[in-house]
């Protein structure tokens, strides 16, 4: 089974550099909660009998990373995401080059932070996140549609700029830019993009980014279809209208 693609949400960056924490199942729809909650046992399950380390170890850190985003508090976002480390620190014991593992370890780390925040040891795991995602990018980029260029171009993205943080518009753009034109065909890397690209009023390249969005729409649908996708759909219909929106307010037209 191919991995579930995956992203640290904007809630993330949102509460971990601008105001200090979000609230969990509050905002999530219940049924994603009980559905994550669900694989995250039965993955713990298998991975405990696993007969294939690498296999049961990647499933076991997504969905520790899918538990840790909807958790209805910061103490359970913790301690999930904390197992999540644990199972990808082991497993790069193992396996040092293996991408999806320093991948979900910089996925897994992100939900600790965020459950940390604000703090100073949050801050702190941002550089954790920072390498991982590298580290990613080096091994493997097209991991996870591009997972790890997609998440690295966020971060530099939503982080404030040094020396507080990490951030950089230069960077940023590369990295979107770059998980844009390797994946196309994933709306969350148009949509990470044009958003960045309206946030910096660059309306001629959002309107191209938006205009391609629309294009690969209808495919996506039915590419990434199921269950396994539906939170993804959720999120990817309201962000679109949203930008739609953005743009029209921006610049007076459609893209």
């Amino acid at each position: 089974m191919p991995p579930k693609p995956s992203r640290l949400c904007v809630a993330f960056w949102l509460a971990l550099f601008l105001v200090g924490g979000v609230a969990g199942a509050a905002e999530a729809d219940h049924r994603f909660y009980l559905r994550a909650e669900v694989a995250f046992h039965r993955a713990e399950t298998n991975f405990l009998a696993q007969t294939n380390f690498a296999a049961a170890a990647l499933v076991f850190a997504r969905a520790s990373f899918d538990l840790a985003e909807v958790a209805t508090n910061e103490m359970q976002r913790a301690e999930i995401s904390r197992r999540g480390i644990g199972i990808c620190q082991t497993w790069l014991g193992r396996e040092p080059k293996a991408a999806a593992a320093h991948y979900y370890l910089a996925m897994n780390l992100g939900e600790l932070a965020q459950a940390e925040a604000p703090s100073l040891a949050a801050y702190k795991l941002v550089h954790e996140v920072e390498r991982e995602f590298t580290a990613a990018t080096e091994l493997d980029v097209r991991f996870d549609f591009a997972g790890p260029a997609r998440n690295l171009g966020e971060l530099y993205f939503q982080a404030p700029i040094w020396p507080l943080s990490v951030g950089s518009k230069h960077k940023a753009r590369e990295w979107l830019e770059r998980a844009a034109a390797l994946a196309p065909e994933y709306p969350e890397n148009l949509l990470c993009l044009a958003e960045a690209q309206l946030q910096w009023r660059q309306t001629d390249e959002a309107a191209k980014t938006l205009r391609l969005l629309a294009v690969k729409w209808p495919a996506a649908v039915t590419n990434l279809a199921g269950l396994v996708h539906e939170k993804d759909w959720h999120d990817w219909s309201v962000r679109r209208v949203s930008d739609l929106a953005e743009f029209r307010k921006i610049s007076g037209s459609a893209p």
